[in-house]
Formats: structure tokens, sequence, C-alpha cells
């Protein structure tokens, strides 16, 4: 069970979720062939902790000292209030302590790296990595107050990953064997292990973080290590969407999802989902559902290897926004061998991923949603190529099953958005997805008109 930030924002969120581990306890030892063993509870950092804590990296870098302290005290403080959702003192003193102790630490980083007036990424998953340590301190001892015995787990011991800073990769013989030593034996005297997510450590011991989201990462590692039965992401929305709420009105609530469809969705956009979560899970075929923790009672979505068969013959429609288009161009490219490897060594060169690849005979067109590497990769490109970019697009990716079926599905679905320009337009092998781009301010008018022509109706 993983709980995101909303999920334990505050001392009432960390009540709703100790009401849930205890429903989905009992009801595991009800079940027929259930395990009564756990669950494992995976949790986030407080809502909106680890954007502070970013922001104190950055202050910390520009020397600003007291703008850092400040930013720590009062997260201080808000860690000490929600810690009061422990119930029982003698709980709750060590865990306060265990709190101020992080808290000195991280005042004591601070002033190093205004001296140094430098962040290396080795540093920033050290503060980053706190808020998840500390929820899962509280969330642990929360629960054994409320007489469900919780043992905290540290993800540093337990999540073994590579070096790479800020976007570490687990690696998984490595977890399996750790999880084994630390959650295992927790799980196997009937307590429930509680460990932060989106936080690891190297096999040397240093601190790492999965990359923004990776607590859904997190969750779905240690259930595919630990053989779950099912991977629960709770959240604060019913479920995965038919479309972004933020730009189409009324969108449904997707009951049923191949794993396919989810991870084409949650890699195009669809926010209640990390776009990693899926690997872990398809790889065990270990079901994942989408829950509510502030509405237990909605159905959610469920994610499976297959679906079943529904009349609706499209799923969802996923966006990004944000999207650089890249136009890689040369004359040389005419029949010759080797230019596509040499373009996208340039990319793996500058670590940076791309959505969507488009290509001519002479021409090659790329999305790219994290500009920061873009002019070293465009002078790099440069060398050997004519290089444009156009920033403000937009990705629309529209995702179902019945894209196989039906032929004639796909132009169905560009008839619909009418007048708005296609500027990159792909269909992948599987045809489970079309995909195009388009201007950013274009969206809503592209999401609006295929949301009322292949979701207006209720799912069933």
């Amino acid at each position: 069970m993983k709980f995101g930030g909303t999920s334990v924002a505050d001392q009432a969120a960390i009540e709703r979720l100790i009401a849930l581990v205890r429903a989905e306890r009992q009801a595991e030892g009800q079940r027929e062939g259930g395990d009564a063993r756990g669950p494992v509870v995976v949790v986030s950092a407080l809502s909106g902790v680890t954007d502070r804590l970013l922001g104190v990296a950055a202050q910390a870098g520009a020397g600003d000292v007291e703008g850092a302290r400040t930013s720590l005290q009062e997260l201080r403080k808000r860690h000490i209030t929600v810690s009061e959702v422990i119930t029982d003192a003698a709980l709750r003193e060590p865990v306060v302590a265990a709190l101020n102790r992080e808290f000195d630490e991280l005042e004591r980083v601070v002033h190093a790296l205004a001296v140094l007036q430098e962040v290396s990424p080795r540093w920033l998953d050290t503060l980053a990595a706190s808020g998840e340590i500390l929820s899962s301190q509280i969330v642990a001892a929360a629960l054994t107050s409320h007489k469900l015995l919780g043992s905290w787990v540290d993800a540093r011991k337990a999540i073994v990953t590579d070096s790479e800073h800020t976007a570490a990769a687990p690696l998984f013989q490595e977890t399996t064997a750790a999880l084994m030593a630390h959650a295992d034996p927790p799980l196997a005297a009937g307590r429930i292990p509680v460990i932060g997510g989106f936080v690891g450590a190297s096999a040397g011991g240093v601190t790492t973080t999965l990359g923004r989201g990776g607590s859904d990462f997190s969750a779905a590692i240690i259930g595919a290590c630990l053989g779950a039965s099912e991977i629960q992401i709770w959240t604060d929305v019913d479920g995965m969407l038919t479309a972004d709420p933020r730009i189409v009105k009324s969108p449904q609530v997707v009951p049923h999802l191949s794993f396919a469809e989810a991870s084409e969705l949650a890699y195009f956009g669809a926010k209640v989902l990390h776009p990693a979560t899926i690997q872990p899970a398809v790889a065990r075929n270990i079901p994942v559902r989408i829950l509510n923790s502030h509405r237990a009672q909605a159905r959610g979505t469920l994610i499976t290897g297959q679906r079943p068969p529904t009349e609706r013959p499209l799923t969802a429609v996923a966006s990004k926004k944000g999207v650089t288009v890249v136009d890689i161009t040369s004359t040389r490219m005419l029949m010759a061998h080797g230019f596509l490897r040499r373009l996208f060594e340039v990319f793996e060169r500058f670590k940076t991923s791309v959505d969507v690849v488009t290509t001519s005979e002479v021409s090659v067109s790329v999305t790219v949603d994290d500009p920061r590497r873009l002019p070293a990769i465009i002078e790099a490109l440069s060398g050997f190529a004519e290089v444009a970019r156009e920033e403000a697009m937009a990705i629309v990716c529209v995702v179902g099953d019945g894209l196989q079926r039906d032929p004639a599905l796909a132009a169905g679905v560009l008839a619909s958005v009418g007048d708005v320009p296609l500027r990159m337009l792909s269909q992948a092998a599987s045809r489970r997805n079309i995909t195009f781009v388009i201007r950013e301010s274009d969206l809503p008018a592209a999401l609006g008109r295929i949301h009322d022509k292949f979701f207006s109706e209720v799912i069933a």
C-alpha cells in the first residue's frame, strides 16, 4: 500500500491511512487463501515537503543561510505537529527526538553547502530524501500507537540502487536481498513494515533518490521483490481518468486498464501514476490498483496484464505540456547508414530522453520535455546537421486496444481534432496508441473535441 503526499499531509490524513491499513489487514486475514502478514506500507513525504527541501538546497547553494534555516525551522515545526498523531507518549518521544536529530543534521548540511555555494547531485539527494525518512518514521509509530504494530524500515538499507544521483536505478537482485534482510523479518513477526518511497542508497551506502514521483516506483520495486499479491497506489483522485481534469470538464474514471495501456498513459502525461511504476509490476504480473484515500469506497482503477473486452474502443487520452520539438535536418542523411545512431548518441551522452520521433528522407524530428541540456545537445548536433527548435508545444496521446482492431479508428481520432494543426504524428507498430504534437495553446480545444467524441458516454 503506497500513500502519496496528500495521504500523509497532516494528522487527519494519517488517521485515514491507519483506518485503510486496518481495513486491508482485516480483509486479507478473512480472505480465503489470503496472506495474514502485512501489508507493507510505502509513504511519500508530507505534501509539499520535497519541494520545500529542494528550495532549501537552492537557498544554501546561493549562500542564503538564513532563508534556508527559516525554511527548515518551519518544516521541523510541521513534522513535530503532525507527529501528535502518535497517541502514545512513550512512542512519540523517540520519534520527536529522531525528527530533531534529522533537522539538526540538515542545518549542518545547509551551513556547509552555503560555504561551498554549490549543491552537488549527491547533496541534493541527501536533502530531498529527508522528507520520506521523516514521514515514514511518523507513520510507523502512529500505526503502533493505534494498535497496529508498525515497524520502520530505513529505505536507505532496503532499496539498493546505482550511483546516478537524483535519478537512480534500482539493482533488483541486491534490493531483493536487502528487503529479505530488513522487511521480511517484521512481516514474519506479524508487523507492518513502513518504508519511505523515492529513497534508496548505492551499494556503498550513499543516499540516492529515484527521481520525482519515485515513491510509486518504490512501491512497485518492493512489491515485485517481495512477491506481493497486489500493489495499491493510494492518492487523492478516484483512479486513472479519461483525460486531464484540469483541461477537460468531467472526465470519467477508467475502471480497468491493461499494463500496456497504463504505461502509455503514464508516460505521456497521466499524472496519477509514475511512468516507471508499471515496469516491475509487469515483470512479475502483479496487479496495480489506484485508489482514493479520501474516498475509500470509490471503485478505483485496476491495472492487469490483460483487461476484459469493452465496447468502448478507446481507453483514455493523455497529454503533456511544456514540450520542445527539435528538428534535425541533413541532406547528407540521404541513404546514409549510421545517421540515426550518431544523432541519438548525442541525446544519450547528455542523458536526455525523447518522447516522440518522426523521420523523413532528410530530417528527424523529436520531442523533449526536459530542456535543461538542450543548448549543449543542439551545439553537438550542429556539428553534422542543421538544427531548429520550437518551444511551447504539447503531446496528445490517445490510447486504446481498439486501435489494433479497427484501422479506421485512428482516422476518426484525427478527424475529431478538426482544424488544429498537427506538428508531428506517430503510431507505433503495436497500434495501441496514436500520438501527435500540437501547439500548447491548442491543447484545450484538441482534448475537448476528442473527449466529446469518444468519451461522452458513461463508462460501464
